[in-house]
């Protein structure tokens, strides 16, 4: 049985070795590092209640109203985010060539700041809000910004950062003032799939496209537990794919996995592209 680090990162380095074009899927356990919390516990159970669903965002203002007073809050988590050994490792091979595409489940845009560049955002991106009527854009931190100047009370309150932005406040957010589309007073929402929502086609197809050109799928960091990112684990198996996983806990792909590292997700990224660093030179030296 692999006990140690430096076990199971040279275990995760021959798997790459092996399958030189990875399809790679990740989750909120490569941004913990980060400071931004994730979303469930080792047995895939949440460690909160479950997130604001799509359609009540939509259909409440009072929704609205406690999802964005806790985000001035609990934005400032993912704002000032900066990127982890984890994500420095998944850039580094992928500029190894190791790398077919990455799909991510995260909306912090980490893995670009990190330089990687073959990139899906699977559940869009959290740092631009959009109209759901006209397709009026701006930036979150703009949106905060005119928030806060309406609001001036709720930015005297703290709270516990959760994940994606949120913050766990509870307190009186009817008066919470939310700012409407500035062209036509339609709803704003962040570029992120709710829960409840649709991941755009073109996304999907995107990381369809990618998987049919990768010979394995390694996850990192996630459970897999939201259909949207599993889907693809259970393609990718019925395609008679090797799928491998790096995470501290269960995930929802356990049955379909030939290979299982459960453990902290940078140090063992770390040593794997320790060993396949060394590999390389030793081959271009001896070569």
């Amino acid at each position: 049985m692999m006990n140690s680090i430096a076990q199971m990162g040279e275990a995760l380095a021959d798997f790459i070795e092996r399958h030189p074009k990875l399809w790679v899927i990740t989750g909120a356990g490569v941004s913990t590092d980060s400071g931004i919390p994730d979303y469930r516990d080792a047995d895939g159970q949440w460690k909160r209640p479950p997130p604001v669903q799509h359609g009540d965002f939509m259909a409440s203002i009072a929704v609205r109203q406690r999802y964005w007073a806790r985000a001035l809050v609990g934005f400032k988590a993912m704002r000032e985010a900066q990127v982890s050994g984890a994500h420095r490792a998944l850039a580094a091979l992928e500029s190894m060539g190791h790398i077919e595409l990455l799909v991510t489940q995260n909306v912090d845009r980490l893995h670009q700041r990190a330089g990687s560049r073959k990139v899906v955002d699977l559940h869009g991106r959290a740092d631009i809000v959009a109209c759901l009527s006209c397709g009026y854009q701006m930036m979150r931190h703009a949106m905060h910004s005119e928030m806060a100047t309406m609001n001036p009370y709720f930015t005297t309150l703290d709270a516990r950062h959760a994940p994606d932005g949120d913050a766990d406040l509870e307190t009186d957010f009817s008066t919470f003032k939310v700012l409407d589309c500035p062209r036509c007073r339609g709803i704003l929402k962040p570029q992120v799939v709710y829960y409840g929502d649709v991941v755009p086609p073109a996304r999907r197809l995107a990381a369809q496209a990618g998987l049919e050109n990768a010979n394995a799928v390694l996850a990192v960091g996630t459970s897999l537990m939201v259909y949207s990112g599993y889907r693809f684990c259970r393609d990718a198996h019925a395609m008679g794919l090797p799928v491998a996983s790096l995470s501290l806990g269960v995930t929802r792909a356990d049955t379909l996995l030939t290979h299982q590292w459960r453990a902290p997700i940078t140090p063992v990224l770390e040593h794997a592209l320790k060993v396949l660093r060394f590999s390389s030179t030793l081959v271009s030296t001896t070569g």
